[in-house]
């Protein structure tokens, strides 16, 4: 089998009566696609789900050789000045918060919370920064002296030297998502893992849930009225999600270790078919599982499938795998791509495919181990 660049991941998930990703006025978030609308769930809302499942026992977090990140506007208060409090002079750490910040934030950032972007920085980058302001601290004889020291060493400090000797400087979630550091660009990350947002393969499906909140201990028989009164939006939707990983650009952001991220893939292939998104977890308990997920290993331009679904079909399970399969027979017929494929499927309604992909139905665990094993497979970054 040639070794492949791409994997390319295709899912169907069903969820029922939920508010799982709520846009600026608190309604699901939507799609207009093919004339109709239809429910959507964002890239983002997806990417935050997966990497923050801290407790599924194939989080990204039980990986051996994990490294942590934090994504805030106060990393330098949080994490590198407040450790410091109590033990130096307030004037010395005066001196020191706004030069920190504007190293990890840019220029301006010493203006407040709002004069920073969010920023994901890894373990080995922050403990660098702590250790830079604790050496700095303990060597001041005064708040005047520090200021001058603290601008000489300004000059050569960047991110890369807080990334020196660090095989995942930002973490192993900058490694997959990637990140973007406006202040200093040799920082950026490109992100190898790609993630769309998922949308319904029907139209919408959206009702206004009225609820009240009655008072247990209500004692006047003449206030017959409900303590509370709220109105909320309930969705259901059999959702089609599509993930795309560059191989060799998860390898090259895992220190060239394909070990490790052919770990990373095997997890994410369970965190993708097994971890919702979604909000209301106490009363909408928006728990499923993919019905379908097909995965393919190939080394030609990635190509959603999203086609399947331009004219909305009925929200029906087995016609959307119908949909799905058509459409890719359309373009194996037409592109000749040759991806090898392997699925997992609770549908009555087969895949097909050609021979030469070696598609096979197989368990979620068989699906990851083969998913992995492409990745040992990969050619280098």
């Amino acid at each position: 089998m040639t070794p492949s660049r791409f994997l390319q991941i295709h899912s169907l998930h069903s969820y029922t009566a939920a508010l799982l990703n709520r846009d600026d006025s608190g309604l699901a978030k939507r799609l207009t696609y093919g004339g109709s609308n239809r429910t959507r769930i964002s890239s983002q809302c997806l990417k935050r789900h997966w990497r923050m499942a801290e407790h599924d026992p194939h989080a990204l977090q039980t990986l051996g050789g994990y490294v942590g990140s934090f994504r805030s506007r106060e990393l330098v208060t949080d994490l590198v000045i407040k450790p410091l409090e109590g033990r130096y002079p307030q004037d010395i750490l005066d001196v020191l918060e706004p030069e920190f910040q504007k190293l990890v934030y840019g220029d301006k950032a010493d203006k407040g919370k709002k004069s920073r972007q969010t920023l994901l920085l890894g373990q080995p980058e922050l403990a660098w920064l702590a250790r830079r302001a604790e050496e700095l601290a303990a060597g001041a004889n005064d708040a005047k002296a520090l200021q001058k020291a603290v601008a000489d060493w300004r000059k050569d400090a960047n991110f890369k030297a807080m990334s020196e000797n660090a095989a995942l400087p930002g973490g192993l979630v900058a490694a997959l998502f990637g990140r973007m550091v406006t202040s200093d660009p040799a920082a950026n990350i490109d992100a190898p893992v790609h993630v769309a947002h998922a949308f319904t393969v029907h139209a919408e499906e959206a009702e206004g849930d009225y609820f009240t909140a009655v008072d247990d201990l209500k004692k006047d028989e003449s206030d017959s009225g409900a303590d509370t009164i709220q109105e909320t939006e309930l969705t259901s939707g059999l959702f089609y999600g599509y993930v795309v990983i560059d191989l060799p650009g998860l390898i090259g952001n895992c220190g060239g270790d394909k070990e490790i991220a052919a770990q990373v893939v095997n997890n994410l292939v369970y965190l993708i078919a097994e971890v919702s998104p979604g909000a209301k977890l106490g009363s909408t308990a928006p728990y499923g599982r993919a019905d379908l997920m097909l995965i393919e290993a190939g080394d030609r331009q990635p190509r959603s499938l999203a086609t399947a679904y331009r004219k909305a079909i009925a929200p029906d399970r087995e016609q959307a795998v119908a949909a799905l399969d058509g459409c890719l027979a359309k373009l194996d017929a037409t592109y000749e791509t040759g991806e090898a494929r392997r699925y997992l499927s609770l549908a009555e309604t087969p895949l097909t495919g050609p021979a030469t992909s070696g598609l096979e139905k197989l368990s979620l665990k068989a699906l990851a181990d083969w998913t992995a094993s492409r990745v040992k497979e990969a050619p280098d970054a």
